[in-house]
């Protein structure tokens, strides 16, 4: 295709917050001559919920905050300018349209109720003349190397990565290119500032499992430190329940989350790894995440807005609970259970919380107390630094009974807290725990 001469090609980030192996930025670059690019702090992002929580809070906030500030330094050094607003895309997007000729807007398509309503809010502000380019880029396997339609995804993982894994390839990491004799511009835009934001300056928390800053860089940085630095990817498998200290697990997912790195650079990465190291039951194993992770993106493409309904992609009905006195001692770490309380302390302190502990504080917010899953599944987007819409309530679907856990179980919390914190170092730690 023969680049456009004269327009501009303007990149709306939304949750791809990366200059490498970023579709829509390459797509964008290979067919404009200029580009601009775009990010929107939507206000709407850090209001409250119908259930009373921000769903944003203070820990994510800082995140992409510092990840804004990566990005545009990185966009930079490819010749490109990142407007940066405080404001509702479907109001910045048109500005930027009337200050500049542009006529073809280039952005990750979603599929979630309130990044549709978004992206539609967006297309109707804006001139019929100014082409939208949607792509799908937070996949591992692309849907159009999936070989099966939408409405036959299984509702049984295993039938889906035995699937992906036999039929399906990953496409290769996109090299992303400079742009040469690109627009030049006096950008004024500002980030703002966790004060902008609604928020009071704070410090990470001493004993936080995710002490790390966010953005592309310090995503790349992560990934060669737990992979070729110190190898802990060659025991992912027998560390990966773990509870205390940053190298229990890769903690990429943070990153994942907003698009600082792709599921594919990861993927390309442990291959890299396994050629010039070694290949074991560990290197799969953080594949095999990867793969749940695309296997509820599709279940949320398949289901639509069922995800975020009280019963379920499974229609399930449960005579599901609204006690706020339950709920209060569920958020505050006040339960009957020590285990529980340790894990709900580490996330409203630090924002972050193990897989192991999720599972639990959230089988035992669900089947123990029967209180509505939603209310959690809202709380954990409120406070996890790498909140995922799909994952987030595919997992609260899946422990809550409502989703693609077919063997609707219940996790024993006592046991499970005897097994991966016999000791209770885990447990005294957050007990006790106290911010500087």
């Amino acid at each position: 295709m023969q680049k456009k001469q004269n327009n501009i090609g303007l990149v709306w980030f939304t949750t791809n917050l990366r200059v490498q192996d970023n579709l829509v930025l390459a797509e964008a670059i290979q067919n404009n001559e200029q580009v601009l690019a775009l990010y929107c702090f939507d206000p709407r992002q850090f209001e409250l919920d119908a259930f009373g929580f921000k769903k944003t809070e203070k820990f994510r906030a800082k995140f992409l905050i510092e990840t804004i500030t990566n990005l545009r330094a990185n966009l930079k050094a490819i010749n490109i300018e990142l407007l940066v607003f405080h404001d509702k895309p479907e109001y910045a997007i048109p500005k930027v349209i009337q200050s500049f000729p542009i006529d073809a807007i280039y952005f990750q398509r979603e599929w979630t109720r309130d990044e549709e309503q978004v992206f539609n809010n967006v297309v109707a502000s804006i001139p019929q003349t100014v082409e939208t380019h949607p792509y799908f880029d937070q996949f591992l396997y692309h849907p159009e190397d999936i070989g099966m339609s939408l409405t036959h995804i299984p509702n049984v993982f295993t039938n889906f990565r035995k699937n992906v894994e036999k039929y399906s390839s990953v496409r290769p990491s996109i090299i992303t290119k400079a742009v040469e004799n690109n627009i030049t511009i006096e950008n004024n835009t500002t980030i703002p500032s966790l004060d902008d934001l609604g928020f009071y300056e704070f410090e990470t928390h001493r004993n936080s499992a995710f002490p790390f800053k966010g953005g592309e860089s310090a995503a790349l940085e992560r990934l060669n430190h737990y992979f070729f630095e110190t190898k802990q990817l060659g025991f992912y498998k027998k560390t990966r329940n773990g509870l205390l200290g940053t190298d229990y697990s890769s903690k990429l997912s943070s990153w994942l989350a907003n698009g600082s790195i792709s599921a594919r650079t990861i993927y390309w990465e442990i291959k890299r790894f396994e050629e010039t190291h070694y290949k074991n039951q560990s290197t799969y194993w953080l594949i095999f995440e990867l793969i749940w992770r695309d296997y509820f993106k599709y279940i949320a493409l398949k289901y639509g807005n069922d995800i975020f309904k009280l019963r379920g992609i499974l229609n399930t009905s449960y005579k599901w609970r609204n006690d706020s006195f339950e709920i209060k001692k569920w958020l505050n770490g006040e339960t009957q259970s020590t285990f529980v309380n340790a894990n709900m302390i580490e996330l409203k302190e630090t924002g972050w919380m193990s897989n192991r502990g999720r599972q639990n504080v959230a089988s035992y917010f669900a089947k123990d107390l029967g209180l509505d899953w939603r209310i959690g599944a809202a709380y954990f987007e409120s406070l996890l630094i790498d909140y995922d819409v799909h994952s987030n309530y595919g997992n609260w679907m899946y422990v809550s009974g409502v989703g693609n856990d077919q063997r609707n179980r219940t996790f024993n919390v006592n046991l499970q807290a005897d097994r991966y914190d016999a000791n209770g170092k885990y447990q005294n730690q957050w007990l006790q725990a106290t911010l500087f």
